[in-house]
C-alpha cells in the first residue's frame, strides 16, 4: 500500500461511524444530539428522564433502518468488489448471475399471492439463490466453458427471471398489487423492522466471514489460473467458493429492500481509488464506503422532499454520473 492509501484509512474507519450518528438527526421529528444519546443510552441507564414518543422513533423507526443501510450497503458493495477480483473486470456487478432478478420475481410472486411481508422476504431470498444455482448448473453443463459460459448463462437467467417478473406484472391487479411490485422493485427501507433485520444477519454474516477471511486469495486468482494453480489455490473451486458467499449476502440484501443497482458496481471502484488494487485492503474499504453510501443515499431519500424517493432512482441518478467520471479516468487504478 502506498503513503497516500494509508491516509485514506481513518476516513474509512470514522466516515459510516460519523454517519450512524447523523442519521439519527435526520427525519420528519427533529431529535437533538443530546437526545439521541440519551435514548440510546436509556436501556443503560433508565433513569434517564425520555419522551415515549423519541424513545419509539430513535429504536422502532431509525435504528433498524440505519442498520439495514449500512448492513445492505456494506454487502452489496463486498459483494461487487469480489465478483471484480474473481471474474478480473472492473465492470462486474453482484447481479451478474441473476440474484437480483431472481429475488425480484419470488418477491413479485409473493405479492400476487397476498402473502404477509416476512414470507415476501423469504420467497425474495429463496429465488435469489435459485437464481445463481440454476447459472451455475447450467454453466457447468458445457466442458471447458470456463469464466465465459458462466457470465452468459448469467446474463441469459438474468433475462429469463426479469421476464418472469414482466410477466407478473402484466397480470397484476393495476389498482393494487401492481403498484405494490413496481415500488419493491425500486428498492426502499421504508418498512424496515427488526424482525425483518434480523432474518437476514445470520447469510449476510456467513457471507461476509467468508469473504473477508479469503479475500488475500483474490490477489492470487487475479495473477491467472496457472499461476493459481502453482501456489496451492483452487481456481474453479475458490470461486464458487466466493460466488456462495457473494450469493448468500446479495440475495439476503436484495430480499429486504428491493432491487438497488449501481452499488456494487461504482462503490468498489472509488475503494479501489482511495486505497489501490490490493484486495486484502480493497475489500473491508468496499464495506465501509458502501455502508456509508447506501446510509447517505437513504438519509436523501427520506428527507429531501415531502415523499420518500425509491432508492433505486437515487443510487442510479447518484451512481451513473460517478461511474462516467471513473470511466474518464480510466482504470489505472485496476492494476
Amino acid at each position: 500500500m502506498k503513503n497516500k492509501d494509508i491516509y485514506n484509512i481513518p476516513i474509512l474507519i470514522f466516515l459510516p461511524i460519523i454517519l450512524f450518528f447523523v442519521s439519527f438527526l435526520l427525519g420528519r421529528y427533529p431529535i437533538s444530539p443530546v437526545e439521541v444519546i440519551m435514548t440510546i443510552l436509556s436501556p443503560i441507564f433508565p433513569e434517564l428522564a425520555i419522551s415515549p414518543t423519541v424513545t419509539s422513533i430513535v429504536f422502532d423507526i431509525r435504528l433498524p433502518r440505519i442498520i439495514a443501510a449500512m448492513v445492505i450497503g456494506a454487502s452489496l458493495s463486498i459483494a461487487g468488489a469480489a465478483f471484480q477480483g474473481i471474474f478480473k473486470n472492473p465492470l462486474v456487478s453482484p447481479d451478474l448471475l441473476g440474484v437480483s432478478n431472481g429475488a425480484g420475481f419470488g418477491a413479485s410472486i409473493a405479492i400476487l399471492a397476498s402473502f404477509s411481508n416476512i414470507i415476501i422476504q423469504i420467497l425474495a431470498f429463496i429465488f435469489g439463490i435459485i437464481s445463481v444455482f440454476t447459472t451455475y448448473s447450467i454453466s457447468k453443463s458445457y466442458k471447458g466453458g470456463g469464466i465465459l459460459v458462466l457470465v452468459l448463462s448469467g446474463v441469459a437467467i438474468s433475462a429469463f427471471f426479469y421476464a418472469l417478473i414482466s410477466g407478473a406484472k402484466f397480470i397484476a391487479d393495476p389498482y393494487d398489487k401492481l403498484p405494490q411490485i413496481t415500488y419493491w422493485l425500486m428498492g426502499s427501507l421504508s418498512s424496515v423492522t427488526l424482525d425483518k433485520l434480523i432474518m437476514i444477519l445470520i447469510p449476510i454474516a456467513i457471507g461476509l466471514i467468508i469473504l473477508l477471511s479469503l479475500r488475500w486469495r483474490l490477489n492470487i486468482i487475479a495473477m491467472g489460473d496457472e499461476e493459481a494453480q502453482s501456489l496451492g489455490v483452487n481456481p474453479e473451486k475458490f470461486r464458487l467458493l466466493i460466488i456462495i458467499a457473494s450469493t448468500l449476502v446479495t440475495s439476503a440484501a436484495v430480499s429486504i429492500s428491493g432491487i438497488i443497482n449501481w452499488i456494487g458496481l461504482v462503490v468498489p471502484h472509488i475503494a479501489r481509488i482511495l486505497v489501490g488494487p490490493d484486495n486484502k485492503i480493497l475489500i473491508p474499504a468496499s464495506l465501509s464506503l458502501g455502508a456509508s453510501f447506501l446510509l447517505l443515499i437513504d438519509n436523501i431519500s427520506r428527507t429531501i422532499i415531502s415523499i420518500e424517493i425509491p432508492l433505486g432512482i437515487l443510487t442510479a441518478i447518484i451512481g451513473v454520473p460517478i461511474f462516467l467520471y471513473l470511466l474518464r479516468k480510466g482504470y489505472s487504478q485496476w492494476s
